[in-house]
């Protein structure tokens, strides 16, 4: 025989009836009997609450969904609560080889956004199974490799159109030309320029995502090596001729670069030192170092800097490639300011805006 327990109420003896007894009732009984069924007819099922449900679950199953075709994939049984989304992809990769975890994309709706590795598999959880769909996301590389191969091509390339192979110019006519100081004025800057971007990629940036798509560095690499085969041919041409106002104009244009190229380097140090020491409840505010003064004008110093730097590089070797290379590089780093100053103004409102994204004004 079911024995009912009120809770809060002391335990109930046995029914007697239950043995075939038929016992008088009372109508003081009678009466206790029909107030009891009224209040458990009132109210109704106990529903248990979804964080009691939650902390019984020991283990979730996720699966694993193609996003195109619906098919399930396969199903990562034995998941603790406290994994993240990264180690579902790890798993997963386990059971299908071919897609390692930088390759995988998955998301918690088909046209939702991609998840976060940090995520946490519990956040995502409404009952012990979990349905993610995959999406591949083709070959990657991490931006630390993407960065050094962008920057790695321009440096060397422009030094073996600097030392003039034989290959590339007539020796005889290089050796009868006299190089004008300003080409290796230009060489000391190209290579000082990719030098230090590729410092600040080892040992400054701090890169949030860790992968990118290959054909993105593909297209990266093509655009900065072909522009840099294209410049170095023409300032290291044994025919080159120099600027018009010559000492002055390459003089000015020179000092503007290394300030430009200064500038750039302590802004990115300013930033990198915000996200290292986790303050992001404020926008970046300039330091004792003037170069970070720029900070009061623009949001984005460090993209002003950049095409400063590429302005005044055109100024000083006075060439139509240069010139070609810095118009376009102005117009994305006014595209990727633009972009960063909408993000800065929904997180820091207040203090970015009455500034510019690029140039004061202008941008």
């Amino acid at each position: 025989m079911l024995k009912r327990q009120s809770p809060g109420a002391p335990e109930h003896s046995r029914d007697p009836a239950a043995h075939g007894a038929a016992l008088p009732m009372s109508h003081n009984d009678s009466r206790s009997f029909f107030n009891l069924s009224q209040l458990v007819l009132s109210a109704g099922q106990i529903k248990p609450s979804p964080a009691l449900k939650h902390s019984k679950i020991t283990y979730f199953e996720v699966e694993i969904v193609d996003v195109q075709s619906k098919k399930q994939i396969c199903i990562v049984d034995k998941v603790p609560p406290a994994s993240t989304v990264l180690d579902v992809k790890h798993k997963f990769h386990k059971a299908c080889p071919q897609w390692y975890p930088s390759r995988v994309g998955l998301q918690l709706e088909r046209n939702g956004p991609f998840l976060k590795d940090s995520i946490s598999i519990q956040s995502l959880a409404v009952s012990s199974i979990i349905t993610l769909y995959f999406t591949d996301l083709g070959q990657q590389v991490g931006w630390t490799t993407f960065f050094l191969t962008e920057y790695t091509g321009p440096l060397l390339i422009y030094l073996l159109f600097y030392i003039r192979l034989s290959t590339i110019y007539d020796q005889v006519e290089s050796r009868k030309n006299f190089r004008h100081p300003v080409v290796h004025l230009a060489c000391f800057c190209h290579c000082l320029h990719y030098i230090r971007h590729l410092l600040e990629t080892l040992f400054v940036h701090k890169f949030s995502e860790g992968h990118t798509p290959l054909k993105n560095m593909i297209k990266g690499c093509a655009f900065y090596w072909g522009f840099t085969s294209w410049i170095a041919y023409y300032i290291n041409h044994p025919r080159y001729t120099p600027p018009s106002f010559g000492h002055k104009q390459v003089s000015y244009a020179a000092l503007a670069f290394l300030m430009c190229e200064a500038g750039n380097h302590f802004i990115n140090v300013t930033l990198a030192h915000q996200t290292n020491s986790g303050n992001r409840t404020c926008f970046p505010s300039p330091t004792y170092n003037p170069f970070t003064w720029l900070f009061l004008l623009v949001s984005c110093p460090n993209y002003t800097y950049e095409a400063g730097s590429w302005i005044s590089f055109t100024v000083m070797t006075q060439t139509l490639p240069v010139g070609i290379f810095a118009f376009l590089m102005v117009i994305q780093m006014s595209l990727w300011a633009q972009k960063k100053h909408k993000l800065y103004l929904k997180r820091f409102y207040p203090e970015v805006r009455r500034k510019a994204a690029m140039i004061p004004i202008i941008f």
